[in-house]
């Protein structure tokens, strides 16, 4: 009688179990039993959370209660959504979402006040939300490797951002909105599909890395050459067949540069007309000074 009593309670407990909710088990292997706050890592300033690789296709529920949260890393999983929870982190201060899946991004970021540098590289965009420019504070933006063509004009906003990169992506054009981005130091478009660079290239005045190699640029505006700042302009793999004059101005390009990283003036692999190319190879004052003296 005690036996089979047992027996029934045992089989009781089972179904019970069995009714409860079953975590994913990339979930169930993170937690392990123990409390999500232990997963937090705490600084000397930020406290941070880090799930890089984790095989995720969705992301876990506990996340959203831990919203003292402000380094989070969800890179290089398969998360096709974020979900509008995201709004709860509002003490984010760095989000890492690239090596995705992700069409688009939540409205539900503009809460994130606080937000300083956003990864979204190499994911399946194909539009960047208008409520991103809630984030005054950003500083950082990665978005390349995606499938854009366009920015929201509200982006104008983002008076504070500094580092932009837009490479790998569908922009025909150079958006408007980033030319009143004033704080930019360094902006990649590298690998679009531009075929001009506006006159208005001119108001970034603070400008020092420039990137726009492997696109269809024919000609170079002469605005360009009154961003005095600029450091390293890269316009390699191009379709330009002639220069500014007044290109000489760009006093703080040091050499004409070949190797990728190296600050200076990279026009290799453009079909400069002549005698440019034989100019090009003597370096850069020789180029200046034909330039000079036209």
């Amino acid at each position: 009688m005690g036996t089979e009593h047992s027996k029934n309670e045992g089989q009781r407990s089972m179904v019970f179990l069995r009714k409860g909710p079953k975590l994913p088990a990339w979930e169930d292997a993170l937690l392990s039993g123990k409390e999500p706050k232990s997963l937090l890592k705490r600084g000397l300033r930020y406290v941070s959370l880090s799930l890089i690789m984790k095989g995720m296709t969705s992301t876990p529920e506990f996340l959203w209660g831990l919203p003292e949260v402000q380094k989070l890393n969800l890179s290089r999983n398969q998360l096709v959504v974020i979900p509008p929870s995201l709004g709860k982190l509002d003490r984010l201060v760095v989000l890492n979402l690239s090596g995705n899946c992700l069409k688009f991004l939540p409205k539900e970021i503009g809460l994130l006040r606080n937000l300083k540098v956003l990864f979204v590289n190499m994911n399946c965009l194909t539009e960047v939300p208008a409520e991103l420019s809630l984030c005054r504070k950003l500083e950082v933006l990665s978005l390349s490797h995606n499938y854009i063509s366009q920015l929201p004009l509200s982006f104008t906003d983002l008076t504070s951002l500094r580092k932009l990169n837009l490479s790998n992506n569908r922009f025909v054009q150079i958006p408007l909105c980033i030319f009143a981005l004033r704080s930019l130091d360094f902006l990649h478009l590298g690998s679009n599909r531009l075929e001009n660079i506006a006159e208005s290239v001119q108001y970034l005045v603070n400008l020092q890395i420039f990137i726009v190699e492997n696109n269809n640029i024919r000609t170079l505006p002469r605005s360009l050459c009154f961003i005095t700042a600029l450091e390293l302009l890269n316009v390699d793999y191009n379709a330009i067949q002639t220069l500014p004059d007044e290109l000489y101005l760009l006093r703080r390009l040091p050499r004409i540069a070949w190797n990728p990283m190296d600050k200076g003036l990279h026009i290799a692999h453009n079909p400069l007309s002549r005698p440019l190319p034989e100019v090009v190879e003597g370096g850069l004052d020789v180029l200046f000074n034909y330039l000079r003296q036209k």
